[in-house]
């Protein structure tokens, strides 16, 4: 098993992961990313029309061990602004 930290970066900047988690396989590794992902998605990017956000996965040495990028864009094409 190996600690992972999961740094986030959005519009807001950088927040970085100082605890990590203690993971044992690569698939337990995507399934933390894309919950991290979805999390954001809920909380942040819902209310905006356009957003973008990457988790970056380090290991317990520092070093970048994955990256996971999430774009959102939605555009509406009728005449009424707001609805």
């Amino acid at each position: 098993m190996s600690r992972y930290f999961f740094d986030l970066h959005n519009g807001d900047g950088v927040t970085r992961d100082k605890d990590g988690l203690e993971l044992s396989t690569r698939a337990s590794v995507t399934r933390e990313v894309t919950r991290i992902l979805l999390d954001v998605v809920q909380e942040e990017i819902g209310e905006q029309s356009n957003g973008a956000v990457s988790v970056v996965v380090r290991d317990d040495k520092g070093r970048v061990v994955s990256v996971a990028n999430l774009t959102f864009s939605n555009a509406w094409f009728d005449d009424e602004p707001g609805n």
